[in-house]
């Protein structure tokens, strides 16, 4: 009967939108990983983010060139969160578990403290049509997980860039004697992710009309990191792919809908991510050794 379910059209252009929101973050959080470091704080920022996104399209007014500049300014935020995280594992010497644990509460705290705890809800009647919208039947939360991908793939790839960070992942020391300026790698990693953070802030904000600053992004770490692993990239740092984690986002969007159709709880819902992303650790320590 789920699976029944699960194979309607309407169903799985469902699953696709929820998992482009994770999916975006994944994408930014494997470059992250592979350079070895980890970012928990993206869920905080993703509700930052977007409750400043809801403040200045708000102040901006309607139209769509408010819907414009508040998309740049989204990605900028998110870049410059980013950085902050990046300056701190790189020039505080702070590892980025810790780093990262420490700005997940300040950014959910300011947060809470920006929007009095309420809803921010947004005036423009034009930027529901961004995260709501579709471009040939597909949602374009999609589009841009899809476009994010290959961007992503040919920057890890096929440029200097992508292949300094799979060398700072695997050994930093051999990095640096080969001329590759490892703090600069790894801090672009963090801005890496906190651009892609801003992009998710602002397809989940637009799909809602409104940011909720206490639930927004809850868990989207949890997520993102368990694409990251599920798809094949090792938490060591070093190795990777985009595509690996697409297909992760995937599986696991497949898998929180599965236990929905099946009436699982959503409390034990986390349970099976949790146990998910061990059976994955412990296949990539099995096949590494």
């Amino acid at each position: 009967m789920a699976s029944d379910h699960f194979l309607i059209p309407r169903n799985l252009t469902n699953v696709l939108r929820q998992v482009s929101y994770t999916g975006i973050i994944a994408l930014g959080m494997t470059f992250v990983i592979i350079a070895g470091g980890i970012d928990l704080s993206v869920g905080s920022m993703v509700a930052l983010v977007g409750v400043l996104v809801i403040m200045l399209l708000n102040y901006l007014g309607d139209g769509w060139m408010a819907v414009t500049v508040s998309i740049a300014a989204s990605m900028a935020m998110g870049a410059a969160f980013g950085a902050v995280n990046g300056l701190l594992t790189t020039k505080g010497k702070i590892t980025a578990f810790v780093a990262t644990l420490a700005t997940m509460s300040i950014f959910r705290s300011l947060t809470l403290y920006i929007s009095d705890a309420g809803e921010m809800v947004s005036q423009n009647s034009h930027y529901p049509d961004i995260g709501g919208g579709y471009w040939l039947g597909i949602p374009i939360p999609v589009w841009l997980f899809i476009g994010l991908a290959f961007l992503g793939h040919l920057i890890l790839r096929h440029t200097a860039f992508g292949r300094h960070v799979c060398a700072v992942g695997s050994n930093p020391k051999v990095a640096t004697y080969s001329a590759i300026n490892v703090q600069r790698v790894y801090f672009l990693t963090f801005v890496i992710v906190g651009f892609t953070v801003g992009l998710s802030a602002v397809m989940l904000s637009s799909r809602l009309n409104s940011v909720s600053p206490g639930d927004a992004g809850l868990f989207y770490e949890l997520d993102a990191i368990a694409a990251v692993v599920i798809g094949g990239t090792s938490l060591s740092g070093g190795k990777g792919t985009l595509w690996g984690t697409v297909i992760g986002a995937i599986i696991l969007g497949i898998i929180n809908n599965m236990l929905n159709l099946m009436g699982v709880s959503p409390y034990l819902q986390g349970t099976v991510k949790g146990l998910v992303i061990l059976i994955a650790v412990l296949m990539q320590f099995k096949r590494d050794r």
